[in-house]
Formats: structure tokens, C-alpha cells, sequence
């Protein structure tokens, strides 16, 4: 496979960046997925492939997860990284369409994560079909080679929020969801945008969102009431009271414990 996608610097604020085994699965969903609409043959049938798709099959995945990695580092189970899709869509980063043969997997939101300002007299998107067994899954990747207009330049087409908002609601569900592994998949267009008003209408910074998210899923009674970021919108300054009261409670025991009397 050749060419080169974009990757933002603010992934390193992405929950799923400290999961050594997480970052790297997802990292090769957006290698693999393809920049344009096109056609790919799975034992001899054509199928129709949009942009920021790719077909995989579990097996197949995982002799890609484990190319290139050191005898320690592999996955030994066949099926684990599999399981690791399944999550990555459980988080909402992807979508599955599961079949006996294989599996069309849909990154979401892909013009967000690359853009849609592809230069098409340059775009190549050469279709590669890797033959396995018929009893085992199919997997097709292509190549791509992505050349990117100035940054500069505006793109109507692309969502008014921005990549840290849509990760601000990713962490919001990752936490909801260790809480209660149950919760229903948000619409993600929407959870980022309430982040975006909460950055550019309230005035809140990404750190003070991202603190007080991690905040309200750790308290017994508002990790029952923040389920969404518009009832996290609502909720903030009553949230932020809050966090200042415990942080006033907790110097308090700490002086009493030392000897000292605050309210003096």
C-alpha cells in the first residue's frame, strides 16, 4: 500500500491514544479505508465500495495487526482484534457490516478525520485484492495517494466543529459507557456540535470540558445525570460549584489533619 494520509497532532488528546492496542487498529482502519468511491472483487463477485470503507475479514485481520510487530508483541488469539473492531464501533468510530464471508467496515465521519479536498487529477486509487481461502474471510485494501490543497484554503463542505470537539464527545461516551457498558450510540454530529457551542458560545476551553466531563462520571449522582453533552452544557457552572465545593471540603480535612483551622 502506498501514499499517505493526514493525522492531526491533536490525537494525542484522543482517549483511545494511550491503548497501545486500540491506537494501532485504529490507525490501520485509516490506512486502509478508501479516499474515493470504487469497486473491489471478494471470490470473483464485484462489490461497491465507498469512501472511507475497506473490507476485512477477522482472520485476515489479524495477520495485518501483527505484520511488522516483534514475536512478543503479537496477538496470539485470531479473533482479539476483531473483538478490538467491535469495540472501536461500540466507542463510535467506526460502523460494521458483518457477513459470513467478511466484513465492509465504515469509518465514521471519514471527511472529517481526512478531508474532502482531494485534487481528483491526481487522485490514484488502485484496488488490490488479497485471495484467501474460501472458509476464511476476504480483505481488500487499496492504495492511495492523497494530495491536500492548502490548509489555508476554506472547505464549505467540511462540519463547523472541530476534530477536539468531536474527541471531547468521544470521551464523554467512552466514560458513560465504563459506567454502564449498555449506553445507546449517540449521534455523533451532534454531540460534537453541543461541544463546539459550549467551546465558542460558553467560552469553555478543551481542558476545562475535558476536566469536568472526567469529573461528573466519577460522582455517584452525576454520572447518572450527564448523559449527553447538552445536559452537560446545562449542567456546567452548577458542575463547576460543585467540583469547588469538594476541592474546599478536601483542603479543609487536609488542614485539620495538619493541625490547622480554616474556619478561624
Amino acid at each position: 500500500m502506498t501514499g499517505w494520509i493526514k493525522l492531526h497532532r491533536k490525537i494525542m488528546h484522543n482517549p483511545i491514544f494511550h491503548d497501545f492496542q486500540l491506537y494501532r487498529l485504529w490507525s490501520i482502519c485509516l490506512m486502509s479505508a478508501n479516499h474515493a468511491k470504487g469497486q473491489v472483487v471478494i471470490d470473483g463477485n464485484v462489490m461497491e465500495i465507498e469512501e472511507g470503507q475497506f473490507v476485512v475479514g477477522r482472520f485476515s485481520l489479524y495477520d495485518l495487526y501483527n505484520r511488522g510487530l516483534s514475536p512478543k508483541d503479537k496477538v496470539r488469539g485470531e479473533k482479539t482484534p476483531y473483538r478490538w473492531l467491535e469495540k472501536l464501533e461500540k466507542l463510535g468510530y467506526l460502523t460494521l457490516e458483518k457477513t459470513s464471508k467478511y466484513t465492509v467496515v465504515t469509518v465514521v465521519n471519514w471527511g472529517f478525520y481526512q478531508g474532502s479536498d482531494q485534487e481528483s487529477d491526481h487522485q490514484v486509487d488502485q484496488q488490490m485484492t488479497i485471495k484467501r481461502p474460501t472458509d476464511d474471510h476476504q480483505m481488500t485494501t487499496n492504495k492511495n495517494v492523497k494530495n491536500v490543497k492548502n490548509e489555508k484554503k476554506k472547505n464549505t463542505s467540511r462540519l463547523k466543529y472541530e476534530i477536539t470537539d468531536m474527541e471531547n464527545a468521544k470521551l464523554l461516551f467512552k466514560l458513560m459507557l465504563e459506567n454502564n457498558e449498555n449506553c445507546k450510540e449517540p449521534n455523533w454530529n451532534s454531540w460534537a456540535n453541543e461541544m463546539r457551542l459550549m467551546r465558542e458560545r460558553d467560552k469553555r476551553t478543551d481542558e476545562h470540558i475535558q476536566y469536568v466531563i472526567k469529573w461528573s462520571q466519577r460522582d455517584s449522582f452525576w454520572k447518572t445525570n450527564i448523559l449527553s453533552p447538552s445536559k452537560l452544557r446545562k449542567q456546567f457552572d452548577q458542575l463547576i460549584v460543585r467540583i469547588k465545593e469538594e476541592k474546599e471540603k478536601e483542603e479543609k480535612k487536609k488542614a485539620k489533619q495538619e493541625g490547622f483551622d480554616l474556619s478561624d
